[in-house]
């Protein structure tokens, strides 16, 4: 939605655009009460982003006016902006008589187009006139460049064909579009294309329209024989330049009609094939329990056209996904439901696109095999396959006729099986996203894994509802187990319907328990047992996609990078992306977001049994530990960039293959590790590293310690350096115990479990102090401080900080030094010694500044300020916590940021500002929400107390 929002202001650029109307484009009838906020909260994060990006820190791109926002760019800094410029400035040089430049500058606007405006939203919402008089503007460039073109002389119009064929492959029912190819093509002697192109969109708008060609492509049609016989390519440019319109398209104004999908293929004369019409119904059963599916099902009637008895297009609808996933079940489910509506016969037939035996079926087979169903005689069957082709579209002419191509391989297998007339519909499968036949017209519609409700249904739809009930529990883990996955619901299913004796728990047992898994899950017929299924989609991948797919069994999930899939073979990113788009293509992986992939689990079950049955130890282990070293290396840049002068541990040079990421700045670096998160927590977990990548398990854990205590992500920390002690443990490593140690020692107390963060805090003290790690025992002795402060025990704190310093001016560590000043300059506020807080903080920033540390120097800042709020000088606080809050934005510290936000509403209410204070408070809010920290909850409540006051 902030996506369409922008995309919404972009279009309207320099322009208001009301609240009213970005409400209703983006819900429709449907808002909710919330969604004036919502709104609200989406401008707050464009305008965050969109001012991070301007060189001006005092100015603001987007503004609030005229009761919604505006979006304030220059030409420069939008294509769509540079477009029209470009337009305007073709049409002035055409009337100054300039046609030639005019081409040139019509060409320039158009090249920066890249396909339809916005596509990147919802369709629902793009389908706004907006954005489709956006679309029309493009047609309307590419139709003024032709003209231009033609009318300048053959010597330009070579420059528009390509534009000019995109155009019209996209528009198939565009007249005017389709005269300029035409007249184009003529100019440049291109005879035959053009004859051929004028015939195609004669008969297109005849069959799909019931429409004879216009005036003006009427006119193009009577040019051809004199432009094939003419005396010259200029004379011929001369006699279609008068079949053109006076004027060019106004893309205001311009009219464009429906342009339904439509695969034009040329009809045979049957009239003495002997050929008598038989009327097919090849269909496979229903099956009887077919539950969910409610939205794909949905989506394939949106394929249709709303009036029964029209006679629709041709309509291709491509169902794709991963083995298991029900692609044949919903295929045959929909086309017995809609199979009213083609009264002349269904067929059906499955290609073996993965059949084991390699027993693929040819076009040739399934063209011999529908002739024979429609009824014609063997002897009239031809022998060429593109006979055949054409035979089979020509009897399916004018017919209403449904067609499941059943288990496709690939684009080239279905295509000569494509009617070619209106009025019939095409249904493929394939484990495979056949790009070739979306990009010739097929709807795709990609099947994805059964929610737990959808799960739950399918499970019910087979066992009954009153054995489900009867064992909730064992249902819910039979579900998470199984994935979402039918074909795996469907072998339990099958198996406990089969033994009615056996439990629901037993079932659930046995999955999670078992040897494995996958074995479990065999109905003993090959076409339903998972690991054949999966295999007949493994088997077919090149070498390298076959072995990433393997390695893809050490990751822990939940989902993989471009980079750390790199990392996995050992080769560099550019070398990983076409493997990964091979598994992607075959369904055995899902591009999720761009750049990130996932693997359903039990396809991470079968690739982890590959994986340990086709690959040797020690490349396996060579894998696991590149990429563990290229999030570890790649987690230290990022924390050394966001915080240069923080302490942390010292790596040696990354392994040969483990590529860590060169991030561009500090956000980039943030987003990474916010992103890699959850893939991090689960390295450090996951038993293989632990037991062969110790040293790197606890590495990895006190890298990322600091990232997530910012963002309050406080149950993850623990169970991250839990998993790090246990590493280090394993590994008899002595540092590795102290960071841990010293890491669940603060966790422990920002989780208000005091006795369990000290005695972590002493143990770090002790390992540290055997390490001969100074800088480690100062650390601890600020946390052991902490501790003390939270417990209101200030003198034991500066004792503490004491130690602290001196440790660190062992280890030479200035910024360790500067950190106490400023945290002792805390303490003595707590004391109540405000004056000598204000010393403290002031040689704190001093040191800081000199280090050139914006972190400890923003940090400093805060505490000053507070100082000076507890002294009663609120305007000296405000000004403290603006130099701190400018550094924080600076550096991409969103979590301080928000805190700073807290203490200037602070010092705002102290001084009876509550209107400026309010803004402050929920400026920091909004950021807490963002990143889901747990002190938004307490801020909230304080928002409301304070409105009902």
């Amino acid at each position: 939605m902030r996506r369409a929002l922008l995309a919404l202001l972009l279009a309207q650029v320099n322009h208001p655009v009301p609240v009213s109307e970005i409400v209703d484009v983006l819900w429709g009838e449907g808002a909710p009460d919330s969604a004036v906020n919502v709104v609200r909260r989406h401008v707050g994060v464009l305008r965050r982003l969109l001012d991070a990006s301007t060189a001006d820190a005092n100015t603001t791109a987007l503004v609030r006016g005229s009761g919604g926002y505006r979006l304030q760019l220059d030409t420069a800094q939008l294509d769509l902006l540079q477009f029209k410029t470009l337009r305007t400035q073709a049409q002035r040089h055409r009337e100054a008589g300039d046609l030639a430049a005019g081409v040139d500058l019509l060409l320039d606007a158009i090249g920066l187009w890249r396909g339809p405006v916005a596509s990147g939203i919802p369709a629902h919402i793009r389908a706004h006139p907006m954005f489709v008089r956006i679309d029309r503007e493009y047609l309307a460039a590419v139709k003024d460049a032709a003209a231009a073109a033609i009318e300048s002389g053959p010597d330009r119009v070579d420059r528009t064909l390509l534009m000019l064929r995109r155009a019209a492959a996209a528009h198939p029912l565009d007249e005017s579009l389709h005269a300029r190819l035409i007249t184009a093509l003529a100019v440049t002697g291109h005879h035959t294309e053009a004859r051929h192109a004028y015939e195609v969109v004669s008969s297109r708008l005849r069959e799909e329209l019931g429409l004879d060609p216009g005036p003006e492509l009427m006119r193009t049609g009577r040019n051809l024989t004199s432009a094939a016989t003419g005396p010259g390519r200029r004379a011929v440019a001369e006699a279609f330049r008068t079949s053109l319109p006076d004027k060019l398209d106004n893309p205001a104004s311009a009219a464009v009609k429906p342009e339904p999908d439509v695969l034009r293929v040329e009809k045979p004369d049957t009239a003495d094939m002997g050929t008598a019409w038989t009327r097919p119904a090849q269909l496979p059963p229903d099956l009887g329990v077919f539950s969910g599916r409610h939205t794909e099902l949905a989506l394939a009637h949106a394929l249709l056209p709303a009036d029964d008895t029209a006679a629709p297009p041709v309509v291709i609808g491509a169902i794709s996904g991963m083995a298991g996933i029900g692609k044949t079940t919903l295929a045959v489910h929909w086309a017995h439901k809609v199979a009213p509506r083609y009264p002349d016969g269904q067929l059906y037939t499955d290609l073996r696109g993965f059949d084991p035996g390699g027993g693929t079926a040819s076009p040739a087979q399934v063209l011999r095999a529908f002739l024979d169903a429609l009824g014609v005689p063997q002897h009239r069957i031809p022998v060429s396959v593109d006979a055949q082709a054409a035979l089979y579209r020509s009897l399916l002419a004018g017919k209403r006729v449904l067609v499941v191509l059943d288990n496709a391989r690939d684009t080239e297998q279905v295509r000569q099986l494509l009617p070619g007339a209106a009025g019939c519909l095409t249904v493929v499968t394939s484990r495979n996203y056949l790009s070739g036949l979306v990009a010739e017209g097929a709807r795709p519609l990609a099947l994805g894994v059964l929610d737990a409700a959808e799960s739950h249904d399918f499970l019910a739809r087979r066992l009954g509802e009153d054995r489900l009930a009867a064992e909730p529990r064992s249902v819910e883990d039979i579900v998470a187990l199984c994935g979402g996955l039918p074909l795996a619901l469907a072998i339990v299913s099958a198996r406990t319907a089969v033994h009615p004796e056996w439990n629901l728990a037993a079932i659930a047992t046995e999955l999670r328990e078992g040897d494995s898994h996958l074995t479990v899950l065999s109905a003993g017929d090959p076409a339903t047992d998972i690991q054949t299924v999966f295999s007949w989609s493994y088997r077919v991948l090149t070498d390298t996609a076959a072995r990433l797919f393997r390695l893809l069994a050490l990751h822990p999930g939940p989902d993989v990078s471009v980079a750390a899939a790199a990392c996995l073979l050992g080769v560099d990113r550019a070398r990983a992306r076409p493997v990964l788009s091979e598994l992607t293509t075959a369904h055995l992986l899902t591009e999720r977001f761009p750049g990130r992939f996932v693997c359903h689990d039990l396809l991470r079950v079968y690739a982890g049994e590959l994986l340990g049955e086709q690959d040797d130890t020690a490349s396996t282990a060579a894998a696991r530990q590149r990429l563990l070293e290229h999030l570890l290396h790649s987690a230290h840049r990022a924390d050394a960039l966001l915080a240069p002068h923080r302490e942390r541990i010292t790596l040696a040079p990354p392994a040969a293959g483990a590529d860590p990421v060169a991030f561009t700045g500090r956000e980039e670096a943030a987003n990474w590790l916010e992103t890699e998160r959850a893939v991090i927590l689960a390295a450090v977990r996951d038993d293989g590293a632990q037991t062969h990548c110790a040293s790197l398990c606890w590495r990895l854990a006190t890298t990322v310690e600091l990232h997530l205590d910012r963002h309050g992500r406080w149950q993850e920390q623990l169970a991250l350096q839990s998993a790090a002690l246990e590493a280090a443990e394993r590994a008899a490593d002595l540092s590795g115990r102290a960071h841990a140690h010293r890491a669940l020692g603060f966790v422990h107390g920002r989780l208000e479990n005091p006795a369990e963060a000290v005695r972590h805090l002493e143990s770090a003290l002790e390992v540290f102090a055997v390490a001969g790690d100074p800088a480690g025992r100062a650390r601890t002795h600020r946390y052991l401080a902490f501790q003390a402060n939270k417990a209101d025990r200030h003198d034991e704190a500066l004792t503490h900080y004491a130690a602290a310093h001196a440790f660190y001016r062992e280890a030479g560590h200035l910024v360790g030094q500067a950190q106490v000043f400023n945290e002792v300059g805390w303490t003595h506020i707590l004391r109540g010694d405000h004056a000598q807080a204000l010393l403290d903080c002031r040689q704190a920033i001093d040191l800081h500044q000199h280090l050139d540390d914006q972190n400890g120097e923003a940090a400093a800042w805060d505490s000053l300020g507070y100082a000076h709020h507890h002294l009663g000088r609120h305007r000296e606080a405000i000004g403290c916590y603006q130099h701190a809050l400018s550094l924080y934005r600076r550096l991409h510290d969103t979590y301080l940021e928000a805190d700073t936000l807290v203490h200037i509403g602070d010092s705002f209410e102290a001084r009876g500002d509550l209107a400026q204070a309010d803004a402050s408070w929920r400026q920091a809010l909004e950021i807490l929400e963002n990143i889901a920290h747990p002190d938004a909850e307490t801020l909230r409540k304080r928002l409301v107390q304070n409105a009902s006051c």
